[in-house]
């Protein structure tokens, strides 16, 4: 197969949200903010800045109408709210939102655990919240999780990955990101993956969300770069984890992913030396580990 690397990369950093949400103590929205704006002056111009789920069930998202409303609008940087039901979408828009994100699982019982509902009821509650995103104007983002594995129930269907990613889009979704939630994936199971989904879906409709627990996501990444998958979630500092995958680490660090690209002559936009400074903020904030090998050495 011919390698077909795209010439340049869209990163959706997911730190604000996917980064901090599993962090126990509360972290003050002053620290959100000036993470958000350190990202955005770094040229990231995709932000997943929270999440309008539940505070009763990730109470660390409880801001994220006060989140939208201290964000300063900027030319050409989306800000996305995750919105896992037509509840959430509501607040959002009364906040603001401009863009949203929605998500379902290719395994059933990670459904289960996470929206207690099956595959199929999950996608049926999109139904008035895509409509209702129609009417308004707002982009919609999706992703299928678990598609190289499941914490409950090991291996997934690579049919069931297609049908979900394929269903979102036609639903209205103008992009699918498709998650290695717990980092369980090698890169020719990746490929297999890919070139399943490419069946039914174009690259440019696609994004990768490749978490780090087993050390795999930047092989993972790049052997599906070779595809011409243009979109990349990544998360500043290697941050994040999911409340309901057991053991799984953060997203793969943007300054990993950035370094790479940008060695093989693959245009970001972003600047490296404030991606890392924004890296080292939120981690000093926090107290907490870098898991970027590239902040850890200085580029």
């Amino acid at each position: 197969m011919a390698k077909n690397y795209p010439k340049s990369v869209r990163i959706v950093e997911v730190s604000p949200r996917d980064g901090l949400q599993n962090v126990k103590a509360e972290v003050p929205i002053e620290t959100k903010l000036a993470l958000i704006n350190q990202l955005c002056d770094a040229g990231v111009k995709d932000i997943e800045v929270s999440s309008f789920v539940s505070p009763k069930w990730v109470p660390q998202m409880a801001d994220a109408s006060d989140i939208l409303a201290q964000l300063p609008a900027r030319a050409d940087t989306k800000y996305i709210v995750l919105t896992p039901n037509l509840k959430g979408f509501d607040r959002a828009l009364e906040c603001g939102a401009k863009e949203v994100a929605v998500f379902a699982a290719a395994s059933e019982t990670f459904s289960q655990k996470n929206t207690n509902c099956t595959i199929d009821e999950s996608l049926k509650r999109f139904e008035p919240l895509m409509q209702k995103a129609l009417d308004n104007g707002i982009k919609v983002r999706g992703y299928t999780s678990c598609v190289l594995g499941c914490p409950y129930k090991g291996d997934v269907s690579i049919d069931e990955v297609v049908r979900i990613t394929k269903t979102l889009i036609d639903m209205g979704c103008y992009e699918v990101s498709l998650g290695d939630t717990i980092g369980i994936g090698t890169p020719l199971k990746a490929q297999k993956m890919i070139e399943a989904v490419l069946q039914q879906v174009s690259a440019e409709k696609l994004a990768l969300h490749f978490h780090d627990t087993r050390g795999q996501a930047l092989a993972n990444i790049l052997a599906c770069l070779e595809y011409g998958i243009p979109n990349i979630d990544a998360s500043v500092a290697g941050l994040g984890g999911c409340p309901y995958a057991k053991g799984a680490s953060g997203n793969v660090s943007t300054e990993d992913i950035v370094y790479m690209l940008h060695g093989m002559g693959i245009e970001t936009g972003i600047d490296l030396d404030k991606l890392v400074a924004a890296g080292h903020y939120i981690t000093d904030q926090l107290k907490g580990t870098n898991n970027s090998r590239i902040a850890a050495i200085g580029h």
